[in-house]
């Protein structure tokens, strides 16, 4: 990528060769430009919220920036270009979502996050933190921008309007107005699981901004858990790509001696997992992991993992983190354990399965979703 600040080499987390995938857009390079062209001081405190995989970071290194992103894979991978780019450690602040904003911000840079949910989340903690010289600029490719985007900006921080568009990417240029009377975080959201879905149903589910279907149970989610294996003798579930950790919440309710591990790449969702099992008052044992899904859990030490992955990458359609689950769910899988998963019919992953673990069966259907069983041989 060639920015006004050099050309740097970048690369998305987990590094694959055969990912075609960039690890910046358009959108980035935008930003990169118009900071340069209006010649925007970089000699304050610089915070790039929302950096995909870090080429605003890396790019801007130079200017100690604080990073804050709610996506592992995303800290690691700009951890990589960083060290790529021959940045000293500790030059660049890395945090997450979850942990407490600067209190000065002086510049401002946004990549607009696909959910509206978390972007108010994220404006409304870090508003406070502006002052009336702030620079604020959003930026994000013209179909991931719309009226809804702009106003939750003005609402939050002040005047806003918008660029031409540059290569499909748009930018958003805010003025803050720290006087600004701004609504109530309403995140987290909590709502009662429905009837109808086993040992959980009735229960409390809790949200934080980000996490899929967070206002209501989606159908996926509730159609797996009315197919979900007896866990009678289970002493250890992973509940692989956790979002609000409805399903392993729902397995400890229904087995309270059996061990749940709870893991994602989100630190919104692990916080939303550990918020549900905490609200709910289950008596077993869990663990609350952000990761790249079962790295780091050990081989051969789980008795049943329960998946339902992700199909898009940002706004890329992919199976590469599909595929890298079943294959890590194969390793941490104890002889004779076995993966459930539940996914779209279309996508067919029964084909992946058993390239993974050599079977795979049809457990329930319905003209949308499929759940299906695999089993380690």
């Amino acid at each position: 990528m060639t920015t006004p600040w050099g050309t740097f080499a970048l690369s998305r987390f987990p590094e694959d060769p055969r990912d075609r995938l960039r690890a910046w857009d358009a959108a980035d390079a935008y930003l990169l430009r118009q900071l340069a062209d209006r010649e925007v001081p970089l000699t304050g405190d610089v915070v790039v919220v929302g950096d995909r995989w870090g080429a605003l970071t890396t790019a801007l290194a130079e200017h100690g920036p604080t990073q804050i992103t709610d996506s592992f894979l995303a800290q690691e991978a700009t951890r990589a270009n960083l060290a790529r780019a021959g940045v000293p450690p500790g030059t660049v602040r890395l945090l997450t979502t979850r942990d407490r904003p600067p209190e000065r911000i002086d510049v401002l840079l946004v990549r607009v996050p696909k959910s509206l949910a978390l972007l108010e989340d994220q404006l409304l903690r870090l508003a406070p933190a502006l002052h009336r010289d702030t620079v604020v600029i959003g930026t994000g490719m013209v179909k991931e921008i719309h009226t809804s985007t702009l106003k939750l900006f003005e609402t939050v921080i002040g005047p806003t309007r918008t660029s031409l568009a540059e290569q499909k990417a748009r930018l958003i240029l805010c003025v803050p107005e720290p006087g600004r009377r701004r609504p109530v975080n309403p995140w987290p959201y909590r709502y009662a699981l429905p009837d109808g879905v086993g040992p959980a149903s009735g229960r409390t589910v809790v949200n934080h901004a980000g996490v899929f279907c967070a206002e209501r149970l989606d159908i996926g989610t509730r159609f797996f858990l009315a197919h979900l294996p007896a866990t009678r003798g289970v002493r250890r579930v992973v509940d692989l790509g956790c979002g609000n950790g409805v399903v392993g919440t729902s397995v400890a309710l229904a087995n309270p001696d059996a061990e749940v591990l709870f893991v994602d790449e989100s630190y919104q969702a692990v916080a939303s997992a550990a918020a549900t099992y905490k609200a709910n008052g289950v008596p077993g044992h869990a663990e609350f992991r952000v990761g790249d899904g079962v790295a780091g859990v050990a081989s051969d030490s789980a008795d049943l993992v329960l998946n339902n992955p992700p199909f898009h990458t940002h706004q890329a359609t992919t199976d590469a983190t599909a595929w890298r689950m079943f294959t890590g769910a194969r390793r941490v899988l104890r002889p004779g354990g076995e993966l459930y998963v539940v996914g779209n019919r279309h996508l067919g992953y029964h084909v992946r399965l058993r390239r993974v673990f050599g079977n795979s069966e049809v457990i329930a259907g319905d003209p949308k979703f499929v759940v299906l069983r695999a089993v380690k041989r």
